[in-house]
């Protein structure tokens, strides 16, 4: 067995409690001999998750918090104030220990990035961190959206190392040799957009990457771009608009199934291709959005995530450990400078 990597977990914040965080637990335990799981959260209830569960190991650690951070706290106040929180002794786990390389919460999405911020810090020449989702195509792979959510306002150097992240953490950890990267605009030719797409088109048009030019948001999915870069604004209501939009089409389709006879009945022998359709949307089958740029690994994990999602986030926090995301960071942006 080779080097035990460890990882930290918020325990709190999930809307199932902490059920299928023990769920998942148990999964990435059992799968992964050189994981070690550091949890923070109200010990009881997860010692009692996981009797119920018949598991134990003495690669897990619990640690008991008093506190909790929630979506009704002002992140940069809860990180500076709840420091018995789960969040926040997760990330000071995380910060004074040398072995341990990430961090998982599933609680909110403001304090977890006001504590990579302020905890963690930034690796050195990235003027920003930023959030990168992932959404599934109609040609079978996935698209990236670098960021969505973690720098509202963005300036163009914010985009272009949005850009240089995006490339080392498509190429090193998602296996995508020269990643086809887009800049979100409202229009596919290069003199459209606001005054940051066109500022920042040049500048990528420059870079060391493979540019491809703006991407309207109507192609998003369409699988002809790998990662889009955009403010996190935008990104944001990119993500939302996109999923809501999906939802909104199948439950559509669902009512009108049921509203016609010969629908159910042609229903019958496509059932299997809108499961499988299902399956592919469904967050639930996919790991969380990876906040990448800050000196350690950071991962959130949606709110409703079950343990398959769950498992799947810690299993990316090990994969960018393995390649050692941070430090390739660090050396494409000493390339980028010179």
């Amino acid at each position: 067995m080779g080097e035990i990597m460890k990882i930290v977990i918020d325990s709190f914040g999930g809307d199932h409690g902490v059920g299928e965080i023990a769920r998942a637990i148990v999964k990435v335990l059992e799968t992964h001999k050189d994981i070690e799981l550091i949890v923070t959260g109200n010990k009881n209830s997860l010692e009692q998750e996981l009797a119920a569960l018949n598991f134990s190991s003495d690669r897990l650690t619990i640690i008991h918090t008093t506190e909790y951070v929630t979506n009704d706290d002002s992140p940069v106040t809860a990180i500076r104030e709840k420091k018995d929180s789960s969040l926040v002794r997760a990330f000071d786990i995380l910060k004074e220990n040398d072995d341990v390389k990430g961090l998982l919460s599933l609680g909110s999405t403001g304090a977890v990035l006001s504590g990579g911020f302020m905890k963690i810090g930034r690796i050195r020449g990235i003027s920003r961190p930023a959030l990168c989702p992932a959404l599934p195509t109609i040609t079978g792979g996935n698209v990236y959206i670098m960021d969505c959510g973690a720098n509202m306002d963005c300036k163009p150097e914010n985009l272009c190392d949005f850009a240089v992240m995006g490339k080392a953490y498509l190429e090193n950890v998602i296996g995508i040799k020269n990643p086809r990267i887009a800049l979100l605009s409202v229009g596919t030719e290069p003199h459209k957009g606001n005054v940051l797409v066109h500022d920042v088109y040049g500048s990528l048009e420059g870079m060391d990457i493979n540019f491809v030019g703006n991407m309207e948001a109507r192609d998003l999915l369409s699988g002809k771009y790998d990662l889009v870069v955009c403010d996190g604004f935008s990104g944001n209501v990119l993500l939302k608009s996109t999923e809501g939009a999906i939802l909104s089409l199948l439950s559509i389709l669902k009512n009108k199934i049921k509203s016609r006879t010969l629908s159910k009945i042609g229903y019958v022998f496509m059932k299997k291709t809108f499961d499988e359709l299902r399956g592919i949307m469904d967050y639930n089958n996919h790991p969380g959005a990876v906040f990448i740029g800050c000196k350690k690994l950071i991962a959130k994990a949606h709110g409703s995530s079950k343990y398959i999602s769950i498992a799947k986030t810690i299993e990316l926090l090990y994969d960018m450990d393995k390649v050692d995301l941070v430090g390739k960071i660090e050396n494409s942006m000493k390339a980028k400078e010179n």
